[in-house]
């Protein structure tokens, strides 16, 4: 039986990273499922990352599909890995298949807000006052 330590704090040894991140339970996996927002959506919502969710519209940042759009197809919480519908790569078979891409390499520009749950959790970060940058408050 795979266990997961509540107590591990942090390690740099890739190994240790991989166990973590392997045997994590899903309210920590979910928090590894988050994607940073556009610069509009992040001044609108006064938050810098989201959970990505089904039907969220990102851009690819990172790798050879970079600068491609599309919408999140679907959310592999086992794998920690998204597909987005326009990343596609063709199988030796010559068959397309959805390529699976790590959170942290999209960004997010259109939320799907249909979930009233994720609604009230984006409300409640816009209810919070804008947090002030470096440069901002050296001004002051």
């Amino acid at each position: 039986m795979r266990r997961f330590s509540r107590t591990w704090v942090r390690s740099t040894q890739p190994r240790k990273q991989r166990k973590y991140r392997n045997q994590a339970p899903l309210h920590v996996r979910q928090k590894l499922m988050a994607a940073h927002l556009d610069k509009k959506l992040r001044e609108q919502y006064n938050k810098r990352s989201l959970q990505v969710r089904k039907g969220d519209e990102v851009v690819v940042m990172n790798g050879e599909h970079r600068g491609k759009k599309g919408l999140v197809a679907t959310v592999d919480m086992k794998k920690l890995k998204i597909y987005v519908d326009t990343v596609k790569v063709k199988k030796v078979s010559g068959q397309d298949v959805q390529m699976a891409l790590d959170p942290s390499n999209v960004k997010i520009t259109k939320l799907m807000l249909d979930d009233r749950m994720r609604k009230k959790a984006v409300d409640r970060a816009k209810g919070a006052e804008p947090k002030k940058s470096a440069k901002a408050e050296k001004k002051e």
